[in-house]
Formats: structure tokens, sequence, C-alpha cells
């Protein structure tokens, strides 16, 4: 990985998106935060498409499940189906903590569930 480490955020609600970024802010790690707010900018900021032609390729991926546009699961589908991006590791952050949830989220290639 590279230094500082580029770390996509998808999370449509401000104050869990303010709660990850304070966390994230208390590591001993350089870093930089890029946040969308629905799963379809998520897939455009991996493809640099539009607003985000930019964008950096993130080194991790810090995904909510419940999205509006496109919900994480189906981000989650897209970036581990992707010779491109399967390779970038997906944290889950959710309130949910239904075990079909979890299962799922595992079995399209999440490599970590946070509830």
């Amino acid at each position: 990985m590279r230094i500082p480490y580029q770390i996509l955020l998808v999370e449509d609600n401000e104050g869990d998106m303010i709660l990850t970024m304070e966390a994230l802010e208390g590591l001993n790690h350089q870093h930089i935060i890029s946040r969308v707010k629905d799963g379809e900018q998520a897939i455009n900021f991996l493809k640099n498409e539009g607003l985000f032609e930019l964008a950096t390729m993130p080194d991790l991926i810090l995904l909510d499940i419940n999205l509006p546009r496109l919900d994480g699961k189906e981000v989650l589908t897209f970036i581990k189906q992707s010779s491109l991006y399967r390779k970038i590791p997906v944290i889950i952050l959710s309130t949910s903590n239904s075990e079909r949830d979890i299962s799922e989220c595992y079995q399209k290639g999440a490599n970590c569930y946070i509830v």
C-alpha cells in the first residue's frame, strides 16, 4: 500500500460519517479519506466517471449496506466481480446484526463486517 493510504467511505448518514471520520482521525496512520453518499457514486468513483474522473483508487473501502440508489450489497458485488477492484479490501459498516446480512456480505466477498 502507498502512504498516505487512500480510504473510500461510502456512507449516506451524516452522523455515522462523522463518527467514522473521527475514529479514523484518531489512528496514527497517514490517510486520505474520500466520501461518497450512495452506491451509484461509489461505482462512479471507482470507475473515475463524472465528478470523480480524477479520483484515486482506494486502498480500502468502508461500505454501508443501506444506501440510496444502489445498496451496499450491490456495490460489494460490483467490486468483487471486477478484476480491477476485487483485491481492494472492503469493510462493511452497518447497524444490521442480521445473520442473513452478515452471511450474504461474506459470501459476496466482504473482508470484514462491523456492526
